[in-house]
Formats: structure tokens, C-alpha cells, sequence
């Protein structure tokens, strides 16, 4: 019986060049062997369409091709399936596929896909929406949402976000955060909760965060003067903020994070931005209920 593989092209991710080309394709999955089927999304959550229609259609591997928003959607229909999910990175960030060592060498990636190893990662949800490599509130998310507003999404206007960001960001609400038995009020810079080990960019966090421990990474920064976020940028560029003491560590399998004003907070998840439909958000991890191709 031929494999059936369903490609899943966001055209505009990354660079916004993303081709993939049919006659390539048949190189690498002769017709006697697999069955390939290539689709472009053509408008926001499209991607959740066009999987969902390839389940229906008996893919045994549906591959999102573009970065952590289009990977985010078309995973968030696998999980808890027989299906596997199989990416080609041709994002801007494309933490996730760092993380499981998929480069963006298109032939190399899909040799991996072709070779058909796999494994089942956690997984993790907001709220109930899922995610895969990270989710936060505070000031991650606000990045985010100004990210979201430039026409081109690279490093370089990621670096500019993050420059306003630093301007205009000042978080004065107190928020109820409850993890592992403990209940603390504090009014963060920062809360950031990883299952993956990368953001994007090769940038890091959590750098001992594993797909498949079972755990989520919790970072817990509280409001910093403005000589402490200084330090706290410089050390996070080279991967070294752990040495700022107000940066807390921890491990969690599930969180909550309750504004005590009543206020809706902004949030991200892989990367895009999310916005809760309640002051109050929970966070958990779900172990090894997504099968992933990798090297």
C-alpha cells in the first residue's frame, strides 16, 4: 500500500517566496511507492482547513510547510491521531524544527520525511487552544502583536519590535499565578512557558527544555527597573540570563495565571499572537500525543 503524504504550503511564510514544486516531489516519493498531494493556503487558518480535509482523506502524513503559525495549525489537528506531522521549515523563526533538528535545506528535509523515523512529543495547551513550542504573557506578547503588524516578518523587524517593545512597555497589574502547589502575586515582565528548547532565531529561554519529558518550562521575570532590563537583554542575547537573580526557573505540568483586575491579558502561542476570551488563563501539558518525522 502506497504512503499517503498531503503537502501543506503557506506561500507567503518566511520570506514569503515558498515554492514547492510537484516535479520535485515525484524525485523524491516515486508514485510506486507514495501518494503525494500538494495544497497552498490562501487565507488566514486555511491551514486548519486543508489538514482537516486531508484527514478526511486518509493522509498518513500531512507536512506543514511554512513557520511555528502554520506548523501550530495544521499540528493542532493531529494531536491525539494516528497521523503524522512531517515539516519543511520556510519560516521566519522556525523554532520548533530547530528544535527537532529539521533544517531548512529542502532536500535534506525531505530525505527526513521520506526516511519516515518517528516519535511522539508533548504537547501543550492554552485555554484549551493548542500549542507546541512556547506560549507567554507579558512582554513576548507584546512583541508579538507589534511583529504582527510589519508587512515583512524577518530578524531584523523582530529586532524592531522588540526596540519598541522596550519603549513603550510597562506591565502594572498584579496577576495570581498558581503552579505546583504554590500561589504567588506578582506583576511580571515576563511570563514564559516553553515545551520546546527555541523561540526562533536559534534564541533561547529554556535551553534544557525537552519535547518529551512530560514537563513544561515555566520563566518567571518580574517587573525589572530599566537598568535590570537592560541587563536582562544583554545576558538573554548570549544565552546567559539565568545569571540575573530575579530570573526564576521552574518546571510545571500545568499553570494558572489570573488577573486580579479582571483584565483580558495579551498573550502569544508559537509565536502568534492570542488573545483569551477571559482574565484567566490555564496551561498544561499533554505527554507524547503528537507523532513528529525527524531526523
Amino acid at each position: 500500500m502506497r504512503t499517503n503524504i498531503h503537502f501543506i504550503v503557506n506561500p507567503i511564510a518566511g520570506k514569503g517566496k515558498n515554492e514547492l514544486s510537484a516535479t520535485l516531489l515525484e524525485i523524491f516519493f516515486p508514485k510506486t511507492e507514495f501518494s503525494i498531494t500538494l495544497k497552498k493556503t490562501e487565507f488566514v487558518l486555511h491551514a486548519t482547513v486543508l489538514t482537516k480535509a486531508s484527514i478526511d482523506e486518509d493522509a498518513d502524513v500531512i507536512v506543514a510547510c511554512g513557520g511555528d503559525g502554520t506548523i501550530n495549525e495544521v499540528a493542532s489537528c493531529l494531536v491525539n491521531t494516528p497521523v503524522i506531522l512531517g515539516i519543511l521549515p520556510m519560516g521566519s523563526g522556525n523554532g520548533l524544527a530547530s528544535h527537532l533538528k529539521i533544517p531548512k535545506n529542502l532536500k535534506k528535509a525531505l530525505t527526513i520525511l521520506k526516511n519516515r523515523k518517528v516519535i511522539s512529543i508533548d504537547t501543550g495547551t492554552i485555554n484549551g487552544e493548542p500549542f507546541f513550542s512556547n506560549t507567554g504573557v507579558g512582554f513576548d506578547a507584546h512583541v508579538i502583536s507589534d511583529f504582527e503588524e510589519n508587512t515583512t516578518r524577518q530578524l531584523f523587524s523582530y529586532v524592531q519590535s522588540t526596540l519598541r517593545t522596550l519603549k513603550k512597555y510597562h506591565f502594572k497589574n498584579v496577576v495570581e499565578l498558581k503552579y505546583n502547589g504554590i500561589t504567588e502575586l506578582i506583576s511580571p515582565f515576563l511570563l514564559f512557558v516553553s515545551n520546546s528548547n527555541e523561540m526562533g532565531y536559534k534564541m533561547s529561554l529554556t535551553p534544557r527544555a525537552s519535547l518529551q519529558d512530560g514537563l513544561l518550562d515555566l520563566v518567571i521575570v518580574p517587573e525589572l527597573s530599566n537598568f535590570k532590563l537592560l541587563i536582562f537583554s544583554i545576558l538573554f542575547l548570549f544565552k546567559k540570563h539565568h545569571w540575573l537573580k530575579e530570573v526564576r526557573f521552574t518546571q510545571v505540568t500545568a499553570l494558572e495565571i489570573k488577573s486580579l483586575d479582571n483584565i483580558i491579558l495579551k498573550t502569544q502561542k508559537d509565536g502568534e499572537f492570542f488573545l483569551p476570551k477571559e482574565p484567566k488563563i490555564e496551561i498544561a501539558i499533554h505527554p507524547k500525543n503528537l507523532k513528529v518525522c525527524v531526523l
